[in-house]
Order: structure tokens, then C-alpha cells, then sequence
């Protein structure tokens, strides 16, 4: 089963279950998740080949689904489910597939189709770094600062690297993120709908909800709602974590 942090919370509601995002982890919503478990108790899960979860070849999104599917029913058999990006994709997938698992849904800045774009720079600037030679995180920093630019990508990607005297490591299955590319960045022919409440929360400044995706998702979820952060990009929840667990919660509250 997956690695799971658990944040305890009062008892009488389904769990909330959140699932990253590509090269994320569950310690990246540890802020949100908190915040969260004043109402419930919250289950922030590292996705297969992130983190301390299980290593495996295959990283598609029917998979991804089995995989938080076990994760709910370990934990009664029902959950509220939240997902970013690629654990969003995973999120529709599985209420979709198994709407009885899903109480609620929250999305975010992610739709259910296939995007032209790849994330393969990043992969590809992660194993080009010398790992033996960092000692430091601000080491490693220096030698992605050309192949990867942009300070708060940088600082998002070397949370997953793990640093100690004898070197370093990534906490990334990264070659089978590299070989199941192509499935990441796609999204499975599911004909749906779910028929529970959802919530699409997108950033107003990124790019990966536009609103010609918008009556796709609607045929799907027939009961979603979108909700724009304004001047919040694609990691929306690490930009505006507070507004981001406002808008989660009201959601989950009503």
C-alpha cells in the first residue's frame, strides 16, 4: 500500500485522502493538511514511485486509482478525495471508476485530458545531476540553476532529494517517471459520470484549465464547480496554501 502521513482530527466524517502531484510528496501539503485536520482526520499519501512509497514500473492512471482505492478502503471505504496535477488525474480516474469510494472531489489546477507539453526537462535535469558530489542542498541548487531557471521549481524539485555525508539521492523512482511520460501527460477514455459533488479549483495565472476544457469536465462531473485563485499558477496550493485550505474546506464543509 502506499506510504500514508497521517494527521489525526475529530472523528464522524469520512477521512479526506490527498494525493500530489508529478515530483511531489505528501510532506509538500504538510501545511494544508494541518489546517485541514481541525475538521477531519486528513491522509496526505506519497503516489507510487514519489517518495517512501513502493517502486513499479507501470505509472498510469488506472493504476494510480487502484492504489488510493486501497488507501480508502484500509480506512472505512469511504473518503473525501483531493488531488493536484497528476494525483488529480489519478482522483477523477478513480471516482469515475469507483464513485462509491468518493464522497466528495476536489481537483486541482489539473482537467481530465491529455496536454501537448511534458514535464521530461525536468526529469532529464534531475538525472544529470552528479549526485555523489552534493553535500549540501544549496550545492545541488547551484548545479540545476542552469538546466532548470525558475527559483521556486528549483526549490519544489529538491524536496525530494534526500542529502546526507555520503551523497545524495533522489526520493524519485525517475526512471520509470521518464518511461511513463507519455501515460502521465494523457488521461484515460473513462465515459463517467461521477455524480457527486466537485470542486475544480484552478490557478488564474496557469494555463492547465482553460476554459475549453470546461464542458468536457462537465460531462464528466455533471455536479462540478470551478473556482479561480487569482494570481495563484499551477502549484496553487504552495502559493496560496491559506486561501487554497479556505476554498478546500468550505467545499468539504457544505
Amino acid at each position: 500500500m502506499l506510504n500514508v502521513i497521517r494527521h489525526e482530527g475529530p472523528a464522524g466524517t469520512p477521512p479526506l485522502v490527498i494525493a500530489h502531484g508529478l515530483f511531489g510528496s505528501a510532506k509538500n501539503w504538510g501545511g494544508v493538511a494541518r489546517r485541514l485536520a481541525e475538521g477531519r482526520e486528513v491522509l496526505a499519501v506519497d503516489m507510487r514511485n514519489h517518495g517512501d512509497s513502493f517502486r513499479a514500473p507501470v505509472h498510469d492512471y488506472p493504476a494510480m486509482a487502484a492504489d488510493l482505492a486501497e488507501v480508502i478502503e484500509a480506512a472505512g471505504g469511504e473518503a473525501d478525495l483531493r488531488g493536484h496535477s497528476m494525483g488529480g488525474k489519478a482522483a477523477m480516474t478513480l471516482a469515475l471508476t469507483r464513485p462509491e469510494l468518493v464522497r466528495r472531489l476536489v481537483v486541482a489546477d489539473i482537467a481530465p485530458v491529455a496536454y501537448g507539453h511534458s514535464q521530461m526537462r525536468y526529469v532529464e535535469a534531475m538525472e544529470g545531476l552528479d549526485l555523489g558530489a552534493v553535500r549540501r542542498r544549496s550545492e545541488a541548487d547551484a548545479a540545476l540553476r542552469a538546466a532548470v531557471p525558475e527559483l521556486a521549481v528549483r526549490a519544489f524539485l529538491l524536496q525530494s532529494l534526500a542529502v546526507g555525508p555520503e551523497g545524495a539521492s533522489w526520493r524519485l523512482n525517475l526512471p520509470a517517471l521518464r518511461d511513463q511520460m507519455p501515460a502521465i501527460m494523457t488521461f484515460p477514455d473513462l465515459k463517467g459520470p461521477y455524480e457527486g459533488p466537485a470542486l475544480f479549483l484552478a490557478g488564474g495565472a496557469s494555463d492547465y484549465v482553460l476554459d475549453a476544457y470546461w464542458p468536457h469536465i462537465a460531462a464528466l462531473f455533471p455536479q462540478a464547480r470551478l473556482e479561480q485563485m487569482e494570481g495563484a499558477g499551477h502549484w496553487l496550493h504552495a502559493e496560496q496554501p491559506e486561501a487554497f485550505a479556505a476554498a478546500a474546506d468550505a467545499f468539504l464543509r457544505a
